[in-house]
Order: C-alpha cells, then sequence, then structure tokens
C-alpha cells in the first residue's frame, strides 16, 4: 500500500499540498484531478522520488516497480519498435546475456538465460511491443522507422508506448489521450481495463475517467480529497455538496438556470430519433451536475454569429487529398445554418483532410467548393497556437482585431477564460499549453463566426475549461463541425455524425456506442485482409519471373527515396532558419511587420512541402519494403 501523512509539497515558493493524507492500495485504478498548477504532477513526481515532501511522510513498498510516461519529447535515433522494447530493462538485459552466450559458444550460459527469458514472457516481447504501437496508431511500415523522424505528438504516443511495456506494480500515466484520436484513446482504455497492477492517472477526459478508473482524487485547497467512483460520481458528490454552501448558492442558480433554458431550447432539436433520446439523457444529466462546476473559473458564450441564409459552405463531386496523393472521392458535404457534425472515422482516414478543405487551406484535386455569403469561420486546430504572437498579450490580441474595442470590454470578455488582471496583459510566450489553447479559442470567439471548425479542440484544457467549452458551444447558433477524442464534448455538441472511412465520407446512422462497434469490425477485417495480403505475397515466391521484374524495380524506388530525403533535409534546414527568425523577439516590433507576415507565409508553405515529401518517402520506403519481401 501507499500512504501520503500530513504531506507538505512546494514548488518553489507556490504551496501545492499542506497536510495531505492518502492511502492507495494495490490493484485500484485511480483518476488524479485538480485545476492547472493544482499539484497533480508534482504529486507524480513525489512518488517517483524526483521530489521530497517538504513535510510529512510518504510510503511505497521497496519492492514495487513503478512505470510513468514520460512528458519530454523522445529523442534518438534508435527505431520505434527497439524504443518501446527499450521499456523492459530486464528483457534488454536478457537479450544481452543470450547474445553473449552465443557469441562465447557457452550452452550452460545460454540454457540459463533461455530459462530467464521464457519466466519474463521475453519470447513474445516484440509481438507485444508491435501491438502496443499498432494500438497506438502506428501503422506496420513505420514501427522501423528512426524515433526522431516522427513528429512531436507521435513521440509522446512512443513514451506511452515504452511506459505500457515496462513491468509495473504502479503505472503512472499523465494524460495519455492528450495526443490520441478516438480510436487510440478506445484502445487505450480496453489494455488499462484489464492492467491488473495499481493505476493513477491524470486526465481531464471524462469519459476515459469514467471507463478506467473506480476512484477520484481531486487536489483542491491544498487537499486530496478521495472520493469513490468515477469521475460522473465524483462530479454529482461534489455538486450536492457545493449545492449545500449558501455563499454559492446565487451563482449555482444562475448556472442550473442556464442549463435549464439550453435543455428547454434543445430538447427536441437532434435531427436523429436515438440521437436526440441519448442527448436529453446527457443534458438532464448536466442539468443535475451544474452545482459541481459553479465554481469554475471559466465561463464565456458565443455571441450571436451574423445571419446567413443558404448554405454555409458546400462540396461537391470532390476529390480531396495532398498533390497526386487522393485521400477522399466522391464527397459531397453541405453545411447549412444550424448544422452540428462529429466526424468519426479511423487514424489516417482522412478527416484533418475534409476540415482542411473546408478552410481553403487545401486545395480540390477535383471538384467544386463553394461558400456562402455572410461566411465567416472559425477553425481551431493545433497548429494555430504555434502562428500565435508570443511577444503579445491575450489582450493586444484581441485589440489586434478589434482596434475600437475598449479596454475593459476586452478585460471582460477575457476574464471568461480566466485571464484577470495582468494574466491578460502578460505575454504569451510564457503560457502553458492549456494557456495558449484558451487564447486561441478566445479569438475565435470574439470574432463571432457562423461556422466552427474544431479539430482535436480540447488537447491541453483541463476539465472545466472543457466543460465551460462543451456548455458555451450548446449554446452556439451557428454551424459546426467537430473532431474529437472526447466523447463527453461530441455526445452534447452535435445532432449527427459523419464517418470518414475507405476513401469516402458518409453519414453514420449511429451513435458512439454504434462507431465503438462498427472500428472493432473494421479493426477485425483490416487484419484478415493483412494476413490475405501476406498470404498472397507469399504466393508470389515462387514466380521467378515477377521476383526478377521486382529487382530491376528496386533501383528507381531507392534513387526516388534518397532524392527525397535530400529534399527533406534541404526543406528542415529551411525550415529550422525560418524558425530561428521568428523567435528574435525584434520580428515582431511593428515596423518588421511585412518581414513578420512574409516568414508566416514561407514557414506554411515549407511545412505543406515538407508534408508532401515525408508522405512520399513513406509510400516509397512501403514500395521498397514490398519489393524486398517479393525477392526473399
Amino acid at each position: 500500500m501507499i500512504s501520503l501523512t500530513n504531506i507538505e509539497l512546494r514548488r518553489g515558493v507556490k504551496l501545492l499540498l499542506n497536510d495531505a493524507e492518502l492511502s492507495i492500495h494495490p490493484g485500484q485504478h485511480i483518476g488524479i484531478i485538480g485545476a492547472n498548477g493544482s499539484g497533480k504532477s508534482s504529486l507524480f513526481k513525489l512518488l517517483m522520488g524526483q521530489v521530497a515532501a517538504d513535510a510529512g511522510e510518504l510510503s511505497i513498498p521497496s519492492d514495487w516497480r513503478i512505470a510513468h510516461m514520460a512528458q519530454e519529447l523522445a529523442t534518438s535515433e534508435r527505431s520505434a519498435l527497439d524504443f518501446v522494447l527499450d521499456g523492459d530493462p530486464l528483457l534488454r538485459e536478457v537479450e544481452a546475456n543470450v547474445e553473449a552466450a552465443l557469441a562465447a559458444n557457452d550452452n550452460n550460459r545460454l540454457a540459463n538465460a533461455y530459462e530467464k527469458m521464457d519466466t519474463i514472457n521475453g519470447f513474445d516481447a516484440h509481438y507485444r511491443a508491435e501491438q502496443l504501437l499498432h494500438g497506438l496508431g502506428f501503422y506496420q511500415s513505420e514501427i522501423n522507422r528512426p524515433v526522431n523522424s516522427f513528429s512531436g505528438g507521435w513521440r509522446i504516443r512512443l513514451n506511452l508506448a515504452q511506459a505500457l511495456m515496462s513491468p509495473s506494480d504502479l503505472l503512472l500515466l499523465d494524460e495519455p489521450t492528450n495526443h490520441l484520436d478516438l480510436d487510440a484513446t478506445l484502445w487505450l482504455e480496453g489494455w488499462l481495463k484489464s492492467y491488473i497492477g495499481t493505476l493513477l492517472i491524470i486526465s481531464h477526459d471524462r469519459d476515459f475517467l469514467d471507463n478506467v478508473v473506480t476512484r477520484i482524487v481531486h487536489l483542491e485547497h491544498h487537499k486530496t480529497n478521495a472520493y469513490k467512483g468515477t469521475y460522473s460520481a465524483f462530479e454529482r458528490l461534489r455538486g450536492e455538496r457545493l449545492a449545500l454552501q449558501q455563499a454559492s448558492f446565487e451563482k449555482q442558480q444562475k448556472r442550473r438556470k442556464d442549463v435549464e433554458d439550453f435543455v428547454a431550447r434543445f430538447r427536441y432539436k437532434a435531427s436523429k430519433a436515438k440521437q436526440a433520446q441519448s442527448r436529453l439523457k446527457e443534458l438532464q444529466r448536466m442539468e443535475s451536475i451544474a452545482p459541481a462546476h459553479v465554481d469554475s473559473p471559466f465561463y464565456f458564450n458565443f455571441p450571436a454569429p451574423k445571419k446567413a441564409y443558404g448554405a454555409l459552405a458546400n462540396i461537391s463531386q470532390a476529390t480531396l487529398g495532398y498533390s497526386d496523393k487522393p485521400v477522399l472521392k466522391d464527397v459531397n458535404f453541405d453545411l447549412h445554418p444550424g448544422t452540428r457534425i462529429g466526424l468519426l472515422g479511423p487514424n489516417g482516414a482522412g478527416k484533418s483532410t475534409l476540415i482542411n478543405s473546408l478552410t481553403g487551406d487545401l486545395d480540390l484535386l477535383e471538384g467544386v467548393r463553394v461558400y456562402g455569403e455572410n461566411l465567416k469561420v472559425g477553425y481551431f486546430a493545433q497548429h494555430q497556437l504555434e502562428v500565435l504572437d508570443l511577444q503579445a498579450s491575450p489582450l493586444l490580441h484581441i485589440q489586434r482585431i478589434s482596434p475600437t474595442a475598449t479596454d475593459q470590454e476586452i478585460r471582460n470578455f477575457l476574464g471568461g477564460f480566466d485571464f484577470h488582471s495582468d494574466k491578460a496583459l502578460d505575454p504569451i510566450k510564457d503560457f502553458s499549453g492549456g494557456e495558449k489553447a484558451r487564447v486561441a479559442l478566445a479569438l475565435i470567439v470574439w470574432q463571432k463566426p457562423n461556422l466552427l471548425l474544431l479539430d482535436e479542440p480540447t488537447n491541453h484544457l483541463d476539465l472545466e475549461m472543457r466543460h465551460a467549452l462543451t456548455m458555451a458551444l450548446q449554446g452556439y447558433e451557428g454551424a459546426l463541425v467537430v473532431i474529437s477524442h472526447d466523447r463527453h464534448l461530441l455526445r452534447n455538441t452535435v445532432d449527427e455524425f459523419y464517418l470518414v472511412a475507405n476513401g469516402t465520407v458518409s453519414e453514420f446512422e449511429g451513435d458512439l456506442k454504434d462507431y465503438q462497434k462498427w472500428l472493432k469490425e473494421f479493426v477485425r477485417h483490416a487484419e484478415i485482409e493483412t494476413t490475405e495480403t501476406s498470404d498472397a505475397v507469399q504466393d508470389k515466391k515462387t514466380n521467378r519471373k515477377q521476383t526478377a521484374k521486382n529487382r530491376e524495380k528496386l533501383a528507381p524506388v531507392t534513387k526516388s527515396i534518397r532524392e527525397l530525403e535530400t529534399v527533406m533535409k534541404q526543406l528542415e534546414s529551411q525550415l529550422k532558419d525560418i524558425q530561428d527568425r521568428l523567435a528574435d523577439e525584434k520580428m515582431y516590433k511593428e515596423e518588421q511587420k511585412k518581414q513578420l507576415n512574409s516568414a508566416l507565409a514561407t514557414q506554411s508553405d515549407v511545412e505543406k512541402r515538407l508534408k508532401i515529401c515525408e508522405e512520399k518517402w513513406l509510400e516509397s520506403q512501403d514500395q521498397l519494403e514490398e519489393l524486398e519481401r517479393l525477392q526473399t
């Protein structure tokens, strides 16, 4: 058992925990929640021995193996598969013993090493590591790529895979779903449910917590308050407690009235009967738990957008994709005022491609795209955080959009995003990822869009901000298209789902539970197809003529790979030069505005070209691997 007794924990002069008490029993699955800065990550560091308590006593069984998900980006020239296998140090030690015994021709030592390998289930380690990678969204063709060749979000996934590979009695996961899509989140849920050790998870995904944990520890007012049950149970219990506090009665009643008004307005608005029933249940539940969020620092609404008549955007008979690589074909997609769509589909199927085609960031390969009159798009995606002016404050960002707005108007608005007093005036360069995401969202809300396109908007947002965003989206009167792994957000903000899969876009008849069933079938069929493809390849081995042709094909493919690698190196160097220029504070002075805009445009162009090259490189690698297999 782990016990914390009268723990005091500080970060510098800031008090995080004071006289905190907590008992954690073997096998418990616990969700750790609390506002940003309340000490969740510091609690993990305390358990891992990276920081010491300022007072009190921490007790952890000395023989417990602790595994944790690293937060810093992985940096390695080793392959993704080897990086994940490195998560099991004992396996690596036994593998080294096997190699040494083979090199020394020492049969006794080899027998002992093989016996140890069997004891630690090492013979299937490579298979288990591959399954972890596949579950987290990596393709078979990617598992031998160097870690450094992946983007930041995918390296975080590798950190997660390495933590899951590590044999452990205590597993510590800090925001494991932040860089996952819905498919990978569902897979991770299943994996963690079967984990027999003690599990502590910091997460802002309420559905994920509901499905994985059986206890909640809420860090609040420097204490560790433990609740039995799921996050939903915690929310109800906390709501009941706060409802009894007379001091918050008026605010509580206002928040409850907001939810009641929304229920009355949208009770029968869902477009499908099954979804309408599900939506109504969710609304009724949200009404009952409203008091649990009465002390949230976030509260904002989308102002009524400019009226639009007819379609806001239309894509017809279109082929969407990049350069000469089609991703989606025969796409017909209409967005009218009041349309509320959630996009579902496997990783890499083209959901973001569809949104980028709607915004105009991607040209259509074929077909027609028409925008309606008075269209005003609000687009949120993670890369937009990177183009915020790091030297500017939240207030200055909005002043640039609306020069005639008063400081007090802007301050009142920013207060709903918890940017009060000096925080509204501070440059965002030192803001956390969550704070930058709130700035980006605030900019969108301020501009009163009548079409909202949201690509994973909840990444980096804590539970209270996610709740505030959900509430605001419920009252939003424009059209909405959402990609999100946050099922609670999807269930409570959209009226219909579209499925992006197998190169097509179509209406999905069902809810998120139906999609989970569809996904299982999709994965099962994909595995069957992979097996059939392998069998077909095996049959071709006997065909010498085909093998000879494949040999002839190797040379141009290899040459193409080398050429692409040269171009990618040049583009990466060019991108680094631009990023170095953008890091220079002088670039953000008023007289440098033209150069800044030029640099940002060049950065965007280089990033697109690099992405196209990387995709072609991956295709060429797949082709090369296929040809090489045919010759073996």
